[in-house]
């Protein structure tokens, strides 16, 4: 899976912004944090939800469990909007 050409991200020290194009069906914004931020910039390339979830491991200092309900929800949330290509 990868993010969607579609959506465009732009990414502060602490917010990242996903903006859809006009060619997207979905019609908003989508404001989230640091930890979206990194998810995103996985999503760049063809990557796996287990990869994304290692990953995150090795940048946040969290609970196992929580990194990985974290990124699940995120991915969960970006499919509803239909910023992933599966």
């Amino acid at each position: 899976m990868k993010l969607n050409s579609n959506f465009i991200v732009h990414q502060t020290d602490k917010d990242t912004v996903i903006v859809p194009t006009a060619s997207a069906a979905f019609s908003g914004v989508v404001k989230g944090n640091k930890t979206l931020g990194s998810i995103v910039k996985l999503l760049q390339n063809d990557v796996t939800e287990e990869t994304i979830i290692a990953e995150m491991k090795k940048i946040f200092d969290a609970p196992e469990g929580m990194i990985e309900r974290d990124v699940r929800n995120a991915i969960g949330e970006l499919r509803k909007i239909g910023a992933i290509e599966e």
